[in-house]
């Protein structure tokens, strides 16, 4: 089942996607972080005995989840993405956090801010939380699982290496993307058989496969789990495969009038045009870097 968060001429709804149509759920639940607490079986009774159908092409999406609690993400943590910086394998998970207000959803533009032109692609695999928990075994974690969504994460790599802190450029505004939809994991059984790829104007940037992760999901999911309680609708992001387009030679930056695809198998096609932020937005008189 795909499940999705959307605006359209009544405001902002949530529900499960069929083909071309929508069925709306936001009457049963206000938001689909409610929905998915209550668990699938729940939002397949609720499928069924819903009459509404919105069509696709009148809505705009928004991230599956447009305001989770927890947005966690996880840097260098593909094999191959490790071995092109010329990294040591790390020990543990690198986790830095994300805002809400730094994703769109799919077809919506993704912003290039004023202040730097070092903007680079990243694709990955988000996992969207379903059941709370804390301490959560290894051998547990994915019953813990709502679905899995694609994930553009992107950065702004001048201001990413500013300080030992990445957080200033990992959260610009509309500077990533996140959807369609989410994919229930009763359809993705095993997620480290899924492949992603990135593309760039229809050039392929990334391509790599979930089995290349130094930390699996489940691992992750329990390491994370130690230090702060997990909730549904919560949003984990696994990192980004190799080719990104700051470790290339030249480096490979977003520009205004790009488009990014991200495509991950069983799950769908996330895609995204790249615009400059307005100049009007400057608040200060720095040049851009």
């Amino acid at each position: 089942m795909k499940l999705a968060s959307f605006r359209g001429d009544s405001g902002i709804g949530w529900g499960a996607v069929e083909n071309e149509v929508v069925v709306p759920l936001d009457s049963v639940w206000p938001d689909i972080r409610q929905g998915i607490a209550a668990g699938l079986p729940a939002i397949k009774r609720a499928v069924e005995s819903t009459v509404m159908r919105l069509p696709v092409d009148a809505l705009r999406w928004l991230p599956p989840v447009p305001v989770p609690g927890k947005i966690l993400c996880v840097g260098l943590n593909y094999g191959r993405h490790i071995r092109e910086t010329g990294r040591e394998l790390p020990r543990y998970p690198s986790l830095f956090v994300r805002f809400a207000d730094s994703f769109v959803g799919h077809g919506a533009s993704i912003i290039r801010p004023w202040a730097s032109h070092k903007f680079d692609f990243e694709g990955e695999l988000a996992v969207v939380i379903g059941k709370a928990g804390r301490h959560i075994a290894r051998d547990d974690a994915l019953a813990h699982v709502a679905g899995y969504t694609c994930l553009a994460e992107n950065s702004v790599r001048d201001f990413q290496k500013h300080n030992a802190q990445v957080t200033p450029g990992k959260n610009f505004a509309g500077s990533g993307s996140m959807g369609p939809w989410m994919v229930t994991s009763d359809e993705i059984p095993d997620p480290s058989a899924l492949t992603l790829q990135t593309r760039l104007n229809g050039m392929e940037v990334q391509m790599g496969e979930l089995s290349d992760l130094i930390f699996p999901i489940p691992e992750l999911i329990a390491y994370i789990s130690t230090f702060t309680p997990l909730s549904p609708g919560d949003v984990i992001a696994t990192g980004t495969p190799e080719g990104v387009g700051s470790m290339r030679a030249p480096p490979l930056f977003m520009k205004q009038g790009d488009v990014l695809e991200l495509t991950i198998s069983g799950i769908g096609r996330l895609s995204n045009p790249v615009v400059d932020e307005p100049q009007a937005n400057q608040h200060t008189s720095r040049k851009v870097l």
